[in-house]
């Protein structure tokens, strides 16, 4: 079914030019196949200024023009064997030929890449996660892996270079050193008072073992600093990646500035044009601006601020949200269906009465049958600021939401620790306190001549505060994501007073928020989406065989 003007009319041998690069030929939707990144991006961008379909832009400029270098470019890419320098410099310089004149940043974000970062710490992993939106993450979980492993002897936790080369090298090495001899002795003891608690049930031996291992991992991951290597897994479009390394570059942290000239290197052999930016003559003073405004920001705050103890508090205090939130979230429901302007709607909106404002967010939600049923765009008109503090552990898991505003501060040893429950019936509840005040009084060591890198001696365990501001959309789905009864119940509390506080001054925007689970639970709480995965594993058998 075609969906506008007649489709192009290519002859057999246009056709069999053109195949390999298109997920069909006869159709008006399509996917590209089998180009380079950086070919994707000059044809898309070329194609907003062409009055060409896709398919015969791709052929007329790109693949007959011998200047483009599209055969060299693409026959490497197809497994050929060119040169892959050779095609890469032919590459940038076919897209920048092609963008001459069109001087747009977002071009950059037509093509991307994948990058790995391993042997990352889980500073710094924090700092590659920040992106809000352009490049999307995944790393090495501490819910399903054990941090256990030994390499030539040393266990797996990141040596900063500042620390290691101050009077505080042996403090460091021998407090990591002692985090992680508990971590690993424990797994064992662990497991086992976890399968006399909890015995095997009728689910499947890999279910049940697979819940173990997240319960033990959960109940022994504060144990580990926040030096620990992780591994991580990047997919972003050249635009974000080059502002993620420019403001790598501008930290003050050894191993973020390392991590960024290794990212830079290895995306310039990809994606050249998209991230030759990130230095030089438009990224150096990038760099400074942020550098500087960081360490003016510092010495003011140390002035004002630098003889006040910080203070634990509450976990989830909302300190800020719209006051006419009810108002703005019903206009902006509405406004899309009417055809009248917004200052209109909201002068109607303003006479309703309480009850019509209600009845009108009924409609808008009441059809919701699951989580994944979002509220639209007019619950993004109404904001919620909070103030959170939560152990670093569960901090990791929440900053992974991008779609709101999140700063955070340092992490210090500053605000306490969390104590897991159930490590007071396993009997190792006063060697975790022990553990936690030696690295405490390690940070407190480094601290005094150097905050920033006193982080990575600090355990997950240890509290960290941070601010975050988000619509009440984005408060809908990660209330709802992080209440659910498999997740770590660190992170539920705080989702769930999150909604306590918001349900205190806007009841009915939150009332159909009906999928935040209050459930108390005390167990596996893996065990049954573990069985879903195992229903979904005899599903595959039965469509693909028992392979």
């Amino acid at each position: 079914m075609l969906l506008g003007d007649k489709m192009d009319q290519f002859t057999d041998d246009e056709k069999a030019l053109l195949s390999p690069f298109f997920s069909n030929m006869d159709r008006q939707i399509f996917a590209l196949t089998n180009l380079p990144q950086v070919v994707c991006g000059a044809l898309f961008s070329r194609y907003s200024r062409s009055s060409k379909s896709l398919r015969r832009l791709l052929l007329d400029e790109f693949i007959k023009d011998e200047k483009s270098g599209f055969s060299e470019i693409v026959s490497f890419a197809q497994g050929s064997g060119h040169d892959s320098i050779v095609a890469t410099q032919r590459a940038e310089e076919f897209y920048d030929r092609v963008l001459v004149g069109y001087g747009d940043d977002s071009v950059a974000e037509l093509g991307g890449a994948h990058i790995a970062c391993e042997g990352v710490s889980n500073i710094a992993s924090k700092v590659l996660e920040d992106s809000r939106i352009g490049i999307s993450p995944l790393e090495k979980s501490t819910r399903y892996v054990y941090f256990d492993e030994k390499i030539n002897g040393k266990y797996q936790y990141y040596n900063e270079k500042d620390i290691m080369n101050s009077r505080h090298a042996d403090i460091y090495i021998e407090t990591c050193d002692s985090l992680f001899d508990s971590y690993a002795k424990l797994i064992g003891p662990t497991r086992k008072w976890l399968t006399q608690k909890y015995p095997k049930g009728e689910e499947s031996e890999r279910a049940y073992n697979s819940t173990i291992r997240a319960k033990a991992c959960d109940i022994l991951r504060g144990f580990l600093p926040a030096s620990t290597i992780t591994n991580v897994g990047l997919y972003g479009n050249g635009r974000s990646f080059e502002y993620l390394i420019t403001k790598m570059y501008a930290s003050e942290l050894e191993e973020v500035r390392s991590i960024a000239a290794g990212m830079h290197e290895e995306l310039m052999k990809v994606i050249p044009s998209f991230v030759k930016r990130a230095k030089g003559k438009y990224g150096d003073p990038t760099i400074r601006f942020i550098s500087e405004t960081r360490k003016g920001m510092e010495g003011i705050c140390q002035k004002e601020f630098g003889g006040i103890k910080p203070l634990a508090g509450k976990e989830v205090v909302l300190t800020g949200y719209d006051r006419d939130a009810e108002e703005k979230i019903v206009a902006a429901s509405l406004y899309p269906f009417t055809t009248i302007s917004m200052g209109q709607v909201r002068e109607i909106v303003q006479k309703m009465d309480s009850g019509e404002k209600g009845r009108i967010i009924d409609e808008y939600l009441s059809r919701r049958e699951n989580r994944r049923h979002r509220p639209m765009r007019g619950f993004e008109h109404a904001y919620y600021e909070f103030d959170l503090l939560a152990n670093y552990a569960a901090y990791r898991d929440l900053h992974r939401h991008r779609m709101l505003t999140q700063q955070r501060q340092l992490l210090s040893a500053n605000l306490g620790f969390d104590i897991p429950a159930e490590l007071g019936e396993i009997g190792i509840e006063r060697e975790f306190s022990e553990k936690m005040n030696m690295a405490q009084g390690t940070y407190q060591s480094i601290a005094k001549d150097m905050k920033a890198q006193a982080q990575y001696a600090v355990p997950f365990a240890y509290k960290i505060r941070w601010s975050a501001y988000l619509n009440a959309r984005e408060l809908y789905h990660l209330v709802e994501l992080r209440s659910t009864i498999q997740g770590h119940r660190d992170y539920r509390k705080v989702a769930l007073r999150m909604l306590d506080e918001v349900r205190k001054v806007h009841p009915t925007i939150v009332k159909h928020m009906k999928f935040a689970d209050y459930r108390e639970f005390e167990g596996l709480e893996r065990l049954e989406a573990e069985k879903r995965i195992d229903s979904r594993i005899e599903e595959m058998k039965r469509k693909y065989g028992d392979k």
